[in-house]
C-alpha cells in the first residue's frame, strides 16, 4: 500500500510489492472521508508502473538480494526489456545500493520504479506532486419562503398494524431484505402496583449483533447504543424508571450498511438477541421470549415524505421555528443554491444521527459522532513502518463526519427541498451548506528527486545529462497564484502550512518563486534556477519549499 510517500511490504508474498491502494494514513476530509493532499502521487505512480506494463506482464521474475534489507525485483522479457523494483525495507535508514554497477539513494521503507533498469521515474518516498489546501467556508441556510420549516413526528413503536408477532427475537437483515435501515420492536410488562419498593434501580440489559438501537420507555428515549467499525455487535445498560402497572419497551434496532468483506461476511446477520431487566424485586426479568410486535420501516418512509410530490403532504405541520432536541423527527425546509461553483457540503454537526434528502435525491445517512479525546492522535505523521488503524490517527475530539457531499447538479435555480429525518435529536437551525475552497497548493521537492518526465519518457534516451528536479504548483481552474506564503531553497522542513527554513537558505528563494509564479495559474520552478546563483551550502542536498495562495 502506499501512503504519504510509504510502502507497506507483505514478506510472506515473496517480495515486495507495490498495491495502488487508498492512503490510509490520510486525514479524514470534510465529508467524512479519507482526504489525498497527494493524490496525484498515484496518477504519477500509475504512469511509472504503466511504463513496466510489457516486462511485467510477459517477463520473468527475479529477486536479488541488495544488502540485509534491500532487495531487487527484476523482470525481463524476450524483446530485451527490463523492469526493476529496488527496495529498502530498513524502517528507520536511508541506504545507497549498487544495482548493475550503479548507485541508487533508496530512502528508508520505500521502492524505486525503474522501467528500463537504469532510470528510476519513481520513489514512493520523493513524491514531487504538489498538496492543495482547501478551506470549508459556511454559508448560512437560505430560506427560499418565510415560513420555511415544515415537521412530522414518527410515532414511536408500531405506527399502523404490525408486520408480525414473534415470541423471540428474527433477524435484522433478513426481516428488513434491506429496504430499509429500521426495524421496531415492541412489548410489555406489567410491574406489581406496590412497586417501587426502596432501594430497586431497575437496568434495561441490550444485547445486540449490530449495528444500533434507541430504546423507548413508555414514549420516552432513554437511551442508544451502537456498535463500532470492527465490532458490530454490542451489549447496554441503561438505568430505568418504571411504573407500576402496564410499561411499553420500544426499541428501533437499526442497520449503518453492509459487511461486504471478511470471512462468511453474507451470514452476518444483525438485530437483537436479548433483553432483560434486571435489579427486580425478583430478581431478573427476561423479555426475550415475550411476545414482540413487529413494524418494518418507518412512518415517514411509508409516505415516502422525502420525495419532492410529498413536499404539500398533510402530515407536514408547517412551523416558523422547528423543534429542536426531539428524537424521531422528519424536518422539511425550501432553501436556495449556495453562491459560486465551489464543491458543496452540508454540514451536519448540530445534528445526532439520521438520513438526508435534497429535491428527492438522497445524501445518504448522517452521524457526526464524536471520536475519543484520548484515542491515541498523533501530532505528526511518519510514514514508514507496517501500517496498523491505529497509525498516525488524527481528529480525536471532533466529529469523525461532519460535511455531506451535494452535488450542485442536484439544485434547481430555485425552489430546492431539503429534507432531513432526526433520530435522536438536534438543532436543524444550525444546519448550514459549506462551500469547500481550495484556498492554497504547497509542494517539497528536493534535487535528488525523480526529475523525468513521465509524460515524453523514452527508454531509449540517456540519463548521462539528468534534468534537474522541479517544483511544479496549479490553482484550480479560474483561480491564479495570488501571493506567495512562504519560500524557500535549502533545507527547509516541515509540512504544507508548516514549514520553516532550516539552517541553509538562499535569501532570494523568494524573489525568484514570485518572479516565476505570481499572477499565473500554474508554474514550474527548477532547482536549478539561475536565480538561486551560487550554491548557498555546498555539500548539503537542496530542497526547495513552497506554500502559494489561491483566489
Amino acid at each position: 500500500y502506499v501512503y504519504h510517500g510509504g510502502t507497506n511490504f507483505d514478506r510472506t508474498a515473496g517480495g515486495p510489492f507495490i498495491t495502488t491502494s487508498y492512503d490510509y494514513d490520510a486525514p479524514i476530509d470534510e465529508y467524512g472521508l479519507k482526504r489525498f493532499p497527494k493524490w496525484a502521487h498515484l496518477k504519477e505512480l500509475h504512469k511509472s508502473i504503466k511504463l513496466c506494463e510489457h516486462s511485467l506482464l510477459f517477463g520473468n521474475s527475479t529477486l536479488l538480494s541488495l544488502g540485509p534489507q534491500q532487495e531487487a525485483d527484476v523482470y525481463t522479457d524476450h524483446s530485451g526489456g527490463c523492469v526493476a523494483f529496488l527496495a529498502n525495507i530498513d524502517s528507520e535508514k536511508d541506504k545507497v545500493v549498487t544495482f548493475r554497477n550503479r548507485q541508487y539513494d533508496l530512502p528508508a521503507w520505500s521502492v524505486s520504479i525503474l522501467p528500463d533498469c537504469k532510470n528510476v521515474v519513481f520513489n514512493t518516498a520523493k513524491v514531487r506532486s504538489q498538496t492543495l489546501m482547501v478551506d470549508m467556508v459556511p454559508e448560512t441556510l437560505q430560506a427560499s419562503k418565510p415560513d420555511q420549516w415544515s415537521i412530522f413526528t414518527e410515532r414511536i413503536g408500531i405506527w399502523d398494524k404490525n408486520d408480525f408477532v414473534r415470541n423471540e427475537f428474527v433477524d435484522h437483515i433478513n426481516t428488513t431484505k434491506d429496504s430499509t435501515d429500521y426495524l421496531w420492536h415492541t412489548t410489555s410488562f406489567d410491574v406489581d402496583r406496590n412497586y417501587p419498593a426502596s432501594g430497586n434501580h431497575p437496568i434495561l440489559n441490550i444485547g445486540s449483533k449490530g449495528h444500533a438501537v434507541h430504546a423507548f420507555l413508555n414514549n420516552m428515549l432513554i437511551g442508544s447504543a451502537y456498535g463500532n467499525g470492527s465490532e458490530s455487535s454490542f451489549s447496554v445498560q441503561m438505568p430505568i424508571n418504571l411504573k407500576a402497572g402496564k410499561n411499553e419497551i420500544a426499541l428501533l434496532s437499526m442497520t449503518v450498511g453492509l459487511k461486504s468483506a471478511g470471512p462468511y461476511y453474507e451470514w452476518v446477520g444483525a438485530g437483537l438477541t436479548s433483553v432483560n431487566i434486571s435489579g427486580m424485586q425478583n430478581g431478573t426479568m427476561d423479555l426475550s421470549s415475550n411476545n414482540w410486535a413487529y413494524k418494518i420501516g418507518l412512518e415517514g418512509e411509508h409516505y415516502r415524505l422525502f420525495k419532492p410530490d410529498q413536499g404539500n403532504n398533510q402530515r407536514w405541520r408547517p412551523q416558523s421555528e422547528p423543534p429542536k432536541h426531539q428524537p424521531l423527527t422528519w424536518y422539511k425546509v425550501n432553501v436556495d443554491v449556495p453562491q459560486g461553483d465551489d464543491p458543496v457540503g452540508l454540514d451536519m454537526q448540530s445534528m445526532g444521527k439520521g438520513l438526508v434528502w435534497l429535491n428527492g435525491n438522497a445524501i445518504g445517512r448522517y452521524w457526526p459522532r464524536t471520536s475519543p479525546t484520548d484515542d491515541r492522535c498523533t501530532p505528526s505523521c511518519d510514514y514508514r513502518g507496517k501500517f496498523s488503524p491505529n497509525k498516525c490517527r488524527a481528529g480525536c475530539g471532533k466529529p469523525t463526519q461532519r460535511w455531506y457531499h451535494v452535488p450542485r447538479s442536484w439544485f434547481h435555480p430555485s425552489g430546492n427541498t431539503l429534507v432531513v429525518f432526526e433520530e435522536q435529536g438536534g438543532d436543524p437551525t444550525k444546519i448550514t451548506f459549506s462551500r469547500r475552497v481550495a484556498t492554497s497548493v504547497c509542494s517539497f521537492v528536493s534535487e535528488n528527486y525523480p526529475s523525468i518526465d513521465l509524460e515524453s519518457w523514452d527508454k531509449s534516451i540517456s540519463d548521462e545529462n539528468p534534468l534537474a528536479a522541479k517544483v511544479q504548483l496549479s490553482c484550480p481552474k479560474g483561480k491564479n497564484i495570488s501571493s506567495i506564503k512562504f519560500a524557500s531553497f535549502g533545507d527547509p522542513s516541515g509540512t504544507c502550512r508548516s514549514y520553516q527554513q532550516g539552517s541553509c537558505h538562499h535569501p532570494d528563494s523568494l524573489s525568484v518563486v514570485e518572479k516565476a509564479c505570481l499572477n499565473i495559474n500554474s508554474c514550474t520552478v527548477s532547482l536549478s534556477d539561475e536565480g538561486f546563483g551560487e550554491d548557498p551550502c555546498p555539500g548539503v542536498t537542496k530542497t526547495l519549499a513552497i506554500e502559494a495562495d489561491c483566489s
